[in-house]
């Protein structure tokens, strides 16, 4: 009623969900309706109806509103909903990835994606609400598949205020004719008049800030000295987490005291920590020098930490995840000769913002990360502050923003931090000027 009202020209209405009740709801607020435009209202499976039937004949321009479900298909498969699109490979994905559950989609993902198809042969607008972060994925496989699109625009949401929820959300609108444009307008908020960024597909790349890409791009390009890693990896911080109580003993987080030989225990920084500027206060049992290395070697060096984790064995027994299988008991990832450097540049992985940190050692050994954190060994404190003021620097600020979506569950990746070449960045900065270590990067003050 609300949308008939507003576009007071429309010359037909429909209006259909899956739900009976609340189409029962809508026929009710309908009784009293006194437009002029007709309204067809039904129960409707969106995944079985033939739409581009009932599109085909309708006057043009069309406009589709709605606000499809904000779930996965594997959310809804555990709700038990038999309401799901065919059981497809949506995204296209390999064997090992649709497995691993990187072909899992939002429900709302796949819906918008098929209206956009809908309006190819027709002119017309789709304006739905759902989370940014399926916004840009239904862009990007528009761009990508050269789909009709003259403008697209996001008008950013604040979901907790108006749905209660933790998301982040908007409303896409995508206008299609015989243009193909491949950017979009992000607005702040609903009646925002200029929008504060402009995204769109350059290169084959989903660009979060065109600008900036532009003044960048020439350093695209993995980096062949410097190579980007992520913490460890244990999947239990209950057992591989301490705090130390006193000589040779620790606590763990399930509340038990334990004593162990220092050989295998590391100051640990979380990328909370870190983004916080913190100390180390808790040490990470780290049993492997190397991906794969067997941990009976323990026996002879640390019997006390092999003793630890035999007693606390079906708790790193029960880890889910698949990289697990098949590696020596109690194994960790994420580790190697760069796990255990005294010096690193770092920055958190999960945090909004771009800030890199020299980290060095901490009471004469090294600080090792969780694998909440995104960083790179180094040979000493001075090539770790000249690194990090570099990455600190405006240039490499403008390129990481071109790519960065804050609202990403982890904005800061490895692939990201990686498409950078520091290389060619460190060039760069040599011929502009002549580079001194002014130290204004922050550096954790661990004593």
């Amino acid at each position: 009623m609300e949308a008939l009202s507003i576009f007071d020209e429309a010359r037909e209405g429909y209006a259909c969900d899956i739900n009976d009740n609340y189409i029962e709801v809508l026929k009710n607020k309908f009784s009293g309706y006194s437009g002029r435009t007709p309204a067809r209202i039904e129960t409707a499976d969106f995944f079985s109806k033939d739409w581009e039937s009932d599109l085909y004949n309708l006057p043009e321009p069309i406009l589709v509103i709605g606000n499809p479900p904000w779930v996965t298909n594997s959310q809804l498969g555990q709700l038990g909903s038999d309401n799901l699109p065919a059981k497809l490979n949506h995204k296209k994905m390999k064997g090992l990835d649709a497995l691993t559950g990187k072909s899992n989609f939002d429900i709302s993902e796949w819906m918008i994606t098929r209206m956009i198809e809908w309006l190819q042969k027709k002119q017309g607008t789709v304006a739905m609400l759902c989370k940014t972060s399926v916004a840009r994925k239904v862009l990007l496989n528009a761009w990508e598949n050269d789909k009709k699109m003259e403008i697209a625009t996001m008008h950013l949401i604040d979901s907790k205020l108006h749905f209660q929820i933790s998301a982040d959300a908007c409303l896409l609108t995508v206008i299609s004719s015989d243009k193909k444009h491949k950017e979009c307008e992000v607005y702040s908020h609903i009646g925002a008049d200029n929008p504060i960024q402009t995204i769109g597909l350059r290169d084959c790349f989903l660009v979060a800030d065109i600008d900036c890409y532009e003044r960048t791009k020439h350093l695209i390009e993995d980096s062949q000295y410097y190579k980007w890693r992520t913490g460890v990896k244990h999947d239990c911080s209950k057992v591989m987490e301490l705090e130390k109580t006193g000589e040779g003993l620790y606590v763990n987080g399930l509340g038990e005291t334990s004593e162990l030989e220092d050989l295998c225990l590391y100051p640990l920084l979380k990328g909370s920590d870190l983004a916080n500027g913190r100390n180390p206060e808790k040490f990470m049992l780290v049993p492997q020098t190397r991906i794969g290395q067997e941990t009976r070697y323990l026996a002879e060096v640390a019997p006390k930490t092999l003793e630890y984790l035999k007693k606390y064995g079906d708790l790193l027994d029960k880890r889910t995840s698949s990289i697990y299988k098949g590696k020596p008991r109690f194994s960790v990832f994420g580790v190697g000769d760069y796990t255990f450097s005294n010096w690193k540049v770092a920055i958190a992985a999960l945090y909004k913002k771009l800030e890199f940190f020299v980290v060095g050692p901490h009471k004469g050994k090294a600080v090792v990360f969780d694998d909440t954190v995104n960083f790179i060994a180094m040979d000493n404190a001075e090539e770790s502050y000249r690194l990090a003021d570099l990455l600190n620097s405006s240039t490499a600020n403008d390129f990481y923003k071109s790519f960065v979506f804050w609202d990403s569950k982890r904005p800061i990746t490895i692939q990201l931090l990686r498409s950078l070449d520091i290389d060619g960045l460190l060039a760069e900065s040599a011929n502009n000027y002549k580079y001194s270590i002014s130290k204004t990067s922050r550096q954790l003050q661990l004593i």
